[in-house]
């Protein structure tokens, strides 16, 4: 059971003619888990790209219309549901052991037939911290992208008492009772391992995940010497209205295409 080996493909109803979707079982730490694949309808080399969905179970589930957004723009996308959604096996976590089907899709994605190789890791809202991880423990990634994303699970915590109850239940505590449980879940305190450029986008108006996440992670990547570039937008909170939205998409999507990894070719190694 090799992580990010395909289990079985089937065509997924895509929303637009030049992307062509399939929903994929793949082996993650022997699981069978699910996700979302979307390709450019040309035949071609693409770079990869990993999107990393918020929320949790329902809420904030992939989206076919936004994911083909980025495969419109020259890229072999997938999505992952993360463990125990949509009749995937296992329980999803929230940051912590479901990081492993973020891991196993970055190895999936490596070996689909049309990536030349450079793998870009986009995270939105609670993606962001999921992103984060996967910089820390995965070597190649060309560039990684958080909008809207958590940084600091414990500021998560503290700030959206809406959420106090899932993350009691899913983390097993709060962060007084189960501190480590909340800084192995912060990828702000493995941050030096973190080699490829990344760019972090937020609304300064977001009242889901503040602005302080964005303050948080850019501190600490220029506190280490890392190369970090923002986007902060004034009067935007955590969804974009819809054409500027597009406009960024289409702005990061080219910022990626650009970074050059850590050694001038596309990765990190």
């Amino acid at each position: 059971m090799n992580d990010g080996v395909e289990l079985t493909r089937n065509p997924y109803p895509s929303p637009v003619a030049s992307v062509k979707m399939h929903e994929v079982i793949y082996w993650s730490d022997g699981l069978r888990v699910k996700g979302l694949l979307a390709e450019p309808a040309e035949e071609g080399i693409y770079d990869a790209f990993l999107y990393l969905r918020g929320g949790i179970k329902g809420v904030g589930m992939v989206r076919p219309s936004r994911i083909a957004q980025f495969a419109q723009q020259g890229f072999v996308v997938f999505a992952p549901y993360y463990r125990g959604n949509r009749g995937g096996e296992g329980n999803e976590d929230f940051a912590g052991e479901d990081r492993h089907d973020v891991f196993s899709a970055a190895a999936y994605l490596r070996d689909h037939p049309s990536v030349n190789g450079r793998l870009h890791i986009f995270g939105f809202s609670r993606g962001g911290v999921m992103a984060l991880q996967a910089a820390v423990e995965l070597e190649h990634v060309t560039s990684l992208v958080t909008w809207g994303g958590v940084s600091d699970m414990e500021l998560t915590y503290d700030e959206r008492k809406d959420m106090r109850r899932m993350m009691k239940r899913v983390i097993g505590g709060s962060p007084k009772t189960q501190p480590e449980s909340y800084k192995w879940r912060t990828p702000l305190y493995d941050a030096e391992r973190i080699q490829c450029p990344v760019l972090i986008i937020h609304g300064v108006l977001d009242t889901n995940v503040t602005f302080e996440h964005a303050l948080r992670l850019e501190n600490r990547l220029k506190e280490l010497g890392k190369h970090c570039e923002t986007w902060y937008y004034e009067h935007f909170d955590h969804n974009f209205p819809p054409l500027e939205n597009l406009g960024v998409v289409r702005k990061l999507t080219t910022w990626m295409k650009q970074q050059k990894g850590v050694n001038g070719h596309g990765d990190a190694s």
